[in-house]
């Protein structure tokens, strides 16, 4: 762990026990990587998305802040509830698109498995993020794995780490999960 992991980690764990100060001073110590997954995610977004990176950092910064009651338990940790913050405002924000649109069914798209590994533009945030409810059922473990490798883009050690469980854990888990995640978007009845 570098030193700006572990400041960032130390500044976490004083501000679990309510120091609103050390939370303050964690965004600048993680901005770079939370305006990258931002824009990661708005590049798979269509074109011509309203939402910019900096005020999908800022909107989910400001969620974060308001979490009193959570333990942060490290960088890792902190972000993973960061990209469940994007997903969430995103999902909310097409959510809100598809109500301005009157009538207009949304479309269900076939996903490639490069897709769910987060290669491919246009994903339909709210299948996926229907798709991942449904599996929330059956194991949320597995609904954390694809937030943290898909969403915040953590490697499998790192997922391992935050999750303290094994490697050979994540990978299962994760691919698991993709197959899973597949089958729900490809063939909605599944549900």
């Amino acid at each position: 762990m570098d030193s700006s992991s572990s400041d960032v980690t130390r500044l976490l764990m004083i501000a679990s026990e309510g120091d609103e100060e050390a939370l303050n001073q964690v965004l600048p110590l993680v901005y770079d990587q939370l305006h990258a997954l931002a824009d990661g995610y708005l590049r798979q977004e269509q074109a011509g998305h309203t939402l910019q990176p900096t005020a999908l950092v800022n909107e989910a910064y400001l969620k974060l802040i308001d979490q009193k009651r959570t333990q942060w338990e490290s960088r890792n940790h902190f972000l993973a509830v960061a990209a469940i913050s994007m997903r969430r405002i995103l999902v909310n924000h097409a959510k809100h698109k598809k109500r301005l649109k009157r009538g207009g069914d949304r479309k269900r798209q076939a996903l490639s498995d490069s897709i769910v590994l987060g290669q491919e533009p246009d994903i339909d945030l709210i299948a996926l993020d229907e798709a991942l409810h449904g599996l929330a059922k059956i194991d949320a473990r597995k609904v954390r794995i694809v937030e943290m490798r898909f969403f915040v883009g953590l490697t499998v050690e790192q997922t391992a780490e935050a999750l303290d469980v094994s490697q050979a854990t994540i990978k299962r888990d994760w691919e698991f999960a993709k197959t899973w995640l597949l089958r729900e978007i490809r063939d909605p009845e599944c549900q």
